[in-house]
């Protein structure tokens, strides 16, 4: 466990110190990035935010919860873990995201997008029903308002009552558009300080008695028919919210007054401050979205350091605009991870055929299901991790109907660097649950382009074709359309995996050869419509089985061969080698397949002991 140093105290500084921190904390953010890689835009236009809002309020007791959590760099430098930014994604280091486990100033998880008003006001909540006081403060961008989840949270925290604080980054999405000069000069009025004082000052004195709590409430609505007919109507105050702003969200003097007024007001209250992704570093300013997820680069030019190399993303992207090219059916979909999935080719080819939601994968499998009812063949390319926000549609309104949706499930397995909330670990349990799903894993590039043309030519249902982060290895064959097939013959123990973990495979084999033992390697293709036949010839042939495979334990791949052997009555000694039943740090994918015992160097050792078990645990005689 990373150790945490003293947190810097803020509420004492000047305005010009403030200034001052919130250029060195840029600086550092820039050269920290470019070395170990991470979310970069994002952190950059959070700085002044981040400064100000540790000048005003106490996170080690006060509970700020960010969404996403890709812009908490700024928040971990000022909460005593600045010296250990070097470790940052590192194995055994800080985590990209907030992290509960890491600092007490970290208040909730956060590696996915839309939760933060809903965890806020569970904990305003908890706050009020068990008698503490403590500010609660939730952080919230544009691009996360585009998740369902977001606005049934602000609709409930809106009606709450509860004293909450929403701060609404807004980095680019126009959320309140204002009307005209007056409607601007008006809005730049109703922040300045001396109008905040006033404010204040007229509340409290003329809630001293009945005839100034009357006064006041005449002259509130006064002002707020006048106000309704100068400003253009917030939705956020329809729902129950005061509305501040929009602020200049990298004045850090301003942004410090009106978070301090903020905190004064009781009942729910949003913030709306205005950003810029990549504020301070020219590269990142000008294309913000290129340098929103970066690997190591050039402080000095912003170019990342070594060629980019082919993987599985820019490989599919590939594959569909072929398809696409042939059958005008062909659309594809993404939830705000265009780059990420390798659709940027298609987007630009085949634009009235490209769909970006947002982030509303719930909404994207549904909108997927539509467009297959009326005949369409909707490719809906998502992250592993991500597409559990879509288990709810995939089953009621994709499967129960048989229709006819591609998934392409990205970042599937160990994902590295991004650690828990991205491994993509649960999809082959909870895929394989779906009745009429079919999931493909495809250990090669050109597997994957044949897979993905089956799935989208031959196959009818739903079909996930589930492939991981990078590129390819050893493996760079195809299989063929066969659910399984047998790699290398061998007698002494079988050898079975899956999508790229059949690298390690092939390394095993090679060192049990370097012992005098056979191994027989399996490949599976299909992972819901199983070989029985032939993976129970090859146990019998054996004795011995190992499966290696990057997902939890239950509802594996393994799980169900071992059961199918059992029922068959098949004699073999079967090794299930997988996640377990938890959470994955973050790390490189070598260090994590070590630490979880998926290397081949360990594979290859549970492999010679089972071959070392003898006649008592296969039921055929030891070499």
């Amino acid at each position: 466990m990373v150790q945490e140093e003293q947190e810097q105290d803020l509420s004492q500084i000047t305005d010009a110190q403030a200034e001052a921190l919130c250029q060195e904390l840029r600086e550092e953010i820039v050269s920290v990035v470019s070395r170990t890689g991470g979310h970069l835009a994002s952190n950059l236009g959070v700085v002044e935010f981040t400064v100000a809002l540790h000048r005003v309020f106490d996170t080690g007791r006060d509970r700020l919860v960010f969404d996403v959590g890709h812009q908490c760099y700024a928040h971990k430098m000022l909460t005593g873990r600045r010296g250990l930014m070097e470790t940052l994604r590192s194995f055994g280091g800080l985590s990209g995201y907030p992290k509960p486990a890491e600092s007490v100033h970290d208040a909730f998880i956060a590696g996915h997008a839309s939760n933060s008003v809903s965890v806020a006001t569970g904990m305003a909540r908890a706050r009020t029903l068990l008698g503490e006081d403590y500010h609660v403060i939730a952080l919230i961008g544009d691009g996360a308002l585009t998740g369902g989840l977001a606005y049934e949270g602000l609709s409930d925290a809106g009606q709450s009552s509860e004293k909450l604080l929403v701060v609404l980054n807004d980095n680019g999405m126009s959320i309140t558009k204002n009307v005209g000069g007056m409607a601007q000069y008006l809005a730049h009025q109703r922040l300045k300080p001396q109008y905040l004082t006033l404010k204040k000052y007229y509340r409290k004195i003329t809630s001293w008695t009945a005839l100034g709590r009357l006064i006041y409430r005449g002259t509130h609505r006064l002002k707020k028919m006048i106000k309704d007919a100068m400003l253009p109507c917030s939705m956020f105050e329809n729902m129950g919210f005061t509305y501040l702003g929009p602020v200049d969200g990298h004045d850090v003097k301003g942004l410090t007054r009106i978070l301090r007024y903020a905190g004064t007001l009781n009942g729910p209250v949003l913030l709306h401050i205005k950003t810029q992704k990549g504020k301070g570093y020219y590269p990142a300013e000008l294309e913000p979205d290129e340098y929103h997820g970066v690997s190591q680069y050039d402080v000095t030019t912003g170019q990342p350091l070594g060629a980019p190399k082919l993987n599985f993303s820019t490989n599919f992207g590939q594959a569909l605009c072929r398809l696409a090219e042939e059958d005008g059916r062909v659309c594809a979909i993404t939830a705000a991870m265009q780059p990420g999935t390798g659709l940027d080719g298609f987007a630009a080819r085949f634009p009235k055929r490209f769909f970006d939601v947002g982030i509303a994968e719930g909404h994207a499998v549904a909108m997927a299901a539509g467009m297959a009812r009326q005949g369409l063949v909707p490719v809906f390319a998502v992250y592993s991790s991500f597409l559990q926000r879509g288990y709810d549609m995939l089953i009621h309104d994709v499967a129960i109907q048989h229709l006819h949706v591609v998934f392409a499930v990205d970042r599937a397995g160990l994902v590295g660097e991004d650690g828990e909330t991205h491994h993509g670990i649960f999809d082959v349990a909870y895929l394989s649950t779906v009745p009429g799903m079919t999931v493909l894993a495809p250990s090669s590039f050109a597997e994957q382009r044949a897979m993905l043309a089956r799935a989208v030519r031959e196959l009818d249902g739903p079909v996930a074709v589930r492939y991981p982060r990078g590129g390819e290895g050893r493996y760079a064959g195809d299989s063929g359309p066969a659910a399984a097939v047998v790699l290398a013959e061998g007698c002494d123990i079988t050898l079975v995996g899956y999508g790229t973990m059949i690298d390690p495979l092939l390394e095993v084999r090679d060192l049990l050869a370097g012992d005098g033992l056979s191994a027989e390697l399996v490949k599976l293709n299909d992972l819901t419509h199983l070989d029985a036949g032939l993976l129970q010839a090859s146990a019998e042939r054996t004795g011995r089985l190992l499966i290696a495979e990057e997902c939890v334990s239950q509802g594996s791949v393994g799980q169900r061969i071992a059961a199918l052997l059992e029922e068959a009555g098949v004699p073999c000694r079967t090794v299930r080698c997988d996640l377990g039943m938890r959470f994955i740090p973050q790390g490189t994918v070598a260090q994590l397949r070590e630490h979880c015992g998926l290397s081949a160097r360990a594979l290859y050792q549970r492999a010679k002991e089972c071959c070392a078990d003898g006649k008592e645990a296969s039921g055929r005689p030891a070499d």
